[in-house]
Formats: C-alpha cells, sequence, structure tokens
C-alpha cells in the first residue's frame, strides 16, 4: 500500500477539521497532508508510526504532527475500541496576522518546533487529552478557545518527547509527489526482495545518477539509506509482535544477521535484541 496524499476540508464554519474515533484499525492508512495534526487516543495500546519513528503506547498517546510527515493512523492494529480524537489545521490557520500577535508567541514557537513532530506525555497529556475529547460537544467559538488552550498547554509543557521526523518532500510539488509515491508503493511493495537501484531509476525515468540525486534532495536520505530505514520500520513491528530476531530479519529483505544487526543499530540506536526485549512504551 502506497503513502498517500490526504485532502482535507476544514469543517462547515470553522477554521479546522475535527475527526472523531474514525474507526480505522483494521486498515493500513500510511498517508500524509500539508496540515498540522494534533492527535489523542485511548486504547489499551498501540503502535505509534510517525515518520521515521515507531514506538508503542500503552493506554493513551498524544502527538503533535507537522507538514507532510507521513504517518500511521494510531488505531491501527487495535483490538478493542480506540477512542480518538484527530484535530487536523493548516498553517496559520487563524491568519498569519493572528500568529503574529505577541499573546500567541508560545503557540507559534510550538508549531515551528512541531515541523518535526512531538508526543506528550504525562499531566500534559491527561489534561489535554481531556479538553480534546470535549471538543465535539461545543460550538464552533469554545471549540476554538479550548484548541488555543491545548495548544498554549503544549507549548508551555516539559513532558515531550521529540520525534525528529522529516517531511516526505516538498508536497506542493504535485509532480514529485506522484514521482515518490510510485517509488514508495515500489519499496513497500518489494522491500523483501532484492531491490536494484538501477531498476528503481528506470521505473520513474531518471537515469541512476540523477534518480540518487533527485532522492537524496527530495528525502534527505540515500536510497539505500531510506530503503534500509524502511526495512528495519518494518522490522520493529514485527519485532513487537514477538516475532523472533532471526525471522524479522529475513522476513524484511535482508540477507545475513550479522548485516541486520548492524544495519538495526545504525537506525535503531541499539540492537535488535534489546530492541525485543525494551519494548519501549510511552
Amino acid at each position: 500500500m502506497k503513502v498517500k496524499l490526504e485532502a482535507i476540508q476544514p469543517d462547515a464554519d470553522s477554521s479546522f477539521k475535527i475527526l472523531l474515533t474514525p474507526k480505522l484499525n483494521e486498515l493500513f492508512y500510511w498517508h500524509f497532508h500539508p496540515e498540522y495534526e494534533i492527535v489523542y487516543v485511548e486504547a489499551d495500546n498501540g503502535i505509534r508510526h510517525i515518520g521515521d519513528h515507531i514506538s508503542k503506547y500503552a493506554g493513551s498517546d498524544l502527538a503533535l504532527i507537522g507538514p507532510n510527515i507521513p504517518h500511521l493512523n494510531f488505531d491501527y492494529g487495535v483490538k478493542t475500541i480506540a477512542e480518538t480524537v484527530v484535530v487536523q489545521m493548516k498553517e496559520h490557520f487563524l491568519g498569519a496576522s493572528f500568529f503574529g500577535l505577541p499573546e500567541i508567541a508560545a503557540i507559534n514557537d510550538l508549531f515551528e518546533r512541531a515541523r518535526s513532530g512531538f508526543a506528550f506525555y504525562g499531566e500534559t497529556k491527561r489534561l489535554a487529552g481531556n479538553k480534546l475529547k470535549t471538543l465535539t460537544t461545543l460550538n464552533h467559538f469554545d471549540q476554538l478557545i479550548t484548541l488555543l488552550q491545548v495548544f498554549q498547554l503544549l507549548a508551555s509543557s516539559e513532558e515531550f518527547i521529540p520525534l525528529n521526523t522529516r517531511p516526505i518532500a516538498r508536497a506542493s510539488v504535485l509532480k514529485e509527489q506522484q514521482r515518490l509515491h510510485k517509488i514508495y508503493h515500489f519499496i513497500e511493495s518489494h522491500y523483501t526482495e532484492t531491490i536494484d537501484v538501477h531498476e528503481v531509476a528506470a521505473l520513474v525515468n531518471l537515469s541512476t545518477p540523477a534518480f540518487c540525486r533527485y532522492f537524496k534532495k527530495s528525502t534527505h536520505l540515500t536510497f539505500t539509506d531510506f530503503l534500509n530505514q524502511y526495512r528495519i520500520n518494518q522490522s520493529k513491528k514485527l519485532l513487537m509482535q514477538d516475532m523472533s530476531v532471526t525471522d524479522a530479519c529475513y522476513e524484511t529483505g535482508f540477507e545475513n544477521l550479522s548485516h541486520f544487526n548492524k544495519t538495526f543499530k545504525k537506525f535503531a540506536g541499539e540492537n535488535p535484541t534489546a530492541f525485543r526485549k525494551k519494548q519501549v512504551v510511552f
């Protein structure tokens, strides 16, 4: 399944969009959009997969995602009902002049820092989650006030985890979107196999040198690093499902354990055995 560009329209008579428990837990919805997104989910456990970041959450999760960062729906694979509130808004959704006001300085700074993604925990997550759950019971004016209160809470909090993710590409350029979609779809369909960069370059009608320059400029990664990073992310999901390290290695396209262990540590900062035992939960 390829990464999808999601088209978002604000709710009627509103400057943002609210989604309440979209029930996508059986759908692998790997997508991105130019809007900011704040997500609060309550579930026994689930997987947070935002850009290059992947980890488990338990009980609840709260994340703020910047524009064009690919992410998986937070309820994917959740076996019980996941109560979810998603709010999506364009950059400066209330106008650039509004975000230039001194009273909004902290929120404006939050949005700038959120371009690479944040997850929140502790009292911040609890308080913000409670406010977000009330949104659909409020009129449009009170929805806006409550949302600004949530952003101010997040802006002043120290209970956050930087996700250090990157946008998928210059999403305003349709041709580049389509080209990258084609590449990502090929990787998603063939990552368990041996992939030749020359074959991928030919797929998008570029010479191999031109393809390598284009891909590095668009993703900030070499094609080999991107492919390995994708494979490692897939292996993390398998390890979270209690698959053995050996099986996860071969299931995700690696040809030997030594290379898998070395690559896993490069991208995850620890070896796969330690990751499997650790099963990070925030």
